[in-house]
């Protein structure tokens, strides 16, 4: 029954907090619904819209996703929804496909939805969340500001009222060429006031509550202004007709040929929103007592996208500004995110009729002024300046990106990750240490003046032994070795190796062999526990020539007793 009762909660962590549930945290988690909901609304429409998909898909995505997460999550401040890096995503997966805001391309977007949410489902009930280690954070940061960035670039299309393509730089250069002579001029002056508001507004405004429901306030500016001013004749494009009331909840049709394209998109996207979410929870889990499980969150992150894309939604993930809000305002369980969502059911039954007069130019703006924040040169030169190698991954992600699309550059950024990784596994340190005198503790030979023996060369290694750098260790003993002519017992400090593979096995064994025509004894020190378990039942244990000791110390102790002296 224990057992029972652990499997349940660790499936559905909401079972915790409903049975401490109380008024005053309801309180709490209302006012915290109400100032997400604020953002929700312009943020959900303007994703769509990214997305290439109609506005109100936006706000369908975000009514069962945030429902099903709040049951089955583990934060209780993350907030589901439509967000601006998978929407672009989406809309670079579709774009060859179909032609945008086709009925085609919205069942596409629904059919993705689902194989995204059955891929993270898969991989999390297979307690595959593990792989977000896979993807090193520079590649992540990299990959973050280069889609920000064609985000950005992409609303110009809506500023200018102009066909803009901008899957990647080279072609929104080209296009922008094409259409100059096409821009809205009144367009275009709508959008330069919307982001002026958005930007100096919040710098004259002091009050955090004001400055988080401008772009709201903005919305329903705009709107009145349409509506009452006759701007509508001078060519202004707004979102249009909204349909009123709630899809029916049914699965998308199921196309084996769109399947098979849709698949690699899924998968990189499920990734990129289980990165994102994950990291996004993690800000917040601290402050708010949380205990994240990755793989649990996989499971919750699987589910809210399945019922997105039953319920006419696109793909979703957790959104880093409605997250951190909900945080602020004083959210304390996931109920915030309930009460955001019906709040949208209400909308969508009530309200979306009020909307058809909404200029996409200001839906734009809120995008373009919420994104750019995301874009900085910081990182790339901190990075570098850290380390050339993750420096490079970063600018080679970034490239592949911006110059190519979102998926190739984010493929080349997990190659990379890998790539960089076997290069660091294969150049370890090796260092020949010695003793700094007066203590018990070994040091770099080349950074440290210490006290060493003709008869003995010990060496350390900072990295576990594998087939990819065994032959380093050996060359670098055989250079040692032909240096010194009075060699008696080569040491190889262990205490930095934690595994050690059958192919650097092999090649111990075959060194000790050479060593021994030598009549050089090969020692091992500071072995840990697993590799020793490991080292126990090999036939280089029974035929070394040497000793095992358990600390370097003892080793000199016992080979080279003046050196102590």
């Amino acid at each position: 029954m224990k057992h029972l009762n652990q499997g349940i909660s660790r499936l559905f962590p909401a079972k915790d907090w409903l049975s401490r549930y109380q008024f005053s945290t309801f309180k709490s988690d209302l006012i915290a619904a109400l100032i997400v909901l604020a953002m929700l609304v312009p943020q959900g429409m303007a994703y769509a819209m990214l997305a290439g998909l109609p506005p109100i898909m936006g706000i369908y995505a975000s009514i069962l996703p945030m429902i099903v997460y709040a049951f089955t999550g583990s934060s209780s401040t993350l907030s589901i929804g439509p967000v601006a890096i998978i929407s672009m995503m989406v809309f670079s997966t579709l774009n060859p496909l179909f032609p945008v805001g086709s009925t085609a391309y919205i069942e596409a977007a629904c059919l993705l939805a689902v194989l995204v949410g059955i891929i993270s489902l898969i991989l999390g009930l297979f307690r595959f969340g593990f792989l977000i280690q896979l993807i090193s954070q520079p590649v992540i940061h990299s990959f973050i500001i280069a889609s920000a960035l064609l985000i950005a670039l992409g609303q110009f299309k809506f500023l200018f009222d102009i066909p803009l393509q901008a899957n990647n730089i080279p072609e929104l250069i080209l296009s922008f060429s094409q259409y100059f002579s096409q821009i809205n001029l009144m367009n275009l002056a709508l959008a330069c006031i919307a982001i002026g508001i958005l930007i100096l507004l919040p710098k004259l405004v002091k009050s955090e509550f004001f400055n988080k429901i401008i772009p709201l306030l903005l919305v329903f500016t705009s709107i009145a202004v349409i509506s009452f001013s006759g701007l509508q004749l001078q060519d202004i494009k707004t979102v249009g007709i909204v349909p009123t009331g709630l899809p029916s909840l049914q699965l998308p049709s199921w196309n084996l040929d769109l399947i098979q394209k849709l698949l690699p998109s899924a998968l990189m996207i499920a990734m990129i929103s289980f990165v994102e979410s994950l990291a996004i929870a993690q800000a917040t889990a601290l402050q708010k007592r949380n205990d994240l499980n990755s793989n649990q969150e996989l499971i919750s992150l699987g589910l809210a996208n399945i019922v997105a894309g039953i319920n006419a939604g696109f793909p979703v993930s957790g959104s880093l500004s409605r997250t951190v809000v909900n945080a602020d305002a004083g959210a304390k369980t996931p109920i915030a995110g309930v009460l955001s969502s019906l709040f949208m059911i209400i909308i969508s039954l009530y309200v979306t009729g009020f909307f058809q007069n909404l200029p996409l130019a200001v839906l734009a703006a809120t995008i373009l002024v919420s994104i750019c924040k995301l874009i900085r040169l910081q990182p790339f030169i901190d990075t570098w300046k850290y380390s050339k190698a993750d420096g490079f991954a970063m600018f080679a992600t970034f490239l592949g990106v911006t110059f190519i699309d979102i998926s190739t550059g984010l493929l080349i950024g997990i190659v990379l990750t890998f790539v960089l990784l076997l290069w660091r596994i294969s150049r370890p340190h090796i260092a020949v240490i010695g003793l700094i005198q007066g203590t018990q503790h070994f040091r770099n030979i080349s950074r440290y003046d210490v006290i060493t023996s003709p008869t003995i060369v010990a060496f350390r290694v900072d990295e576990n032994l594998s087939f990819l750098n065994a032959h380093i260790l050996k060359g670098k003993i055989i250079t040692e070795i032909s240096h010194n002519t009075h060699l008696q017992h080569v040491i190889i400090n262990c205490s930095s190796i934690s595994n050690i593979d059958l192919s650097a096995l092999e090649m111990l064994h075959d060194l000790n062999q050479a060593l021994a025509q030598l009549n050089i004894q090969l020692h091992l020190s500071e072995v840990k526990s697993p590799v020793m378990d490991r080292l126990s039942s090999s036939k280089l244990a029974d035929e070394l020539t040497g000793k095992i000791f358990l600390s370097h110390y003892q080793a000199i102790q016992s080979l080279s007793p003046e050196m102590l002296q």
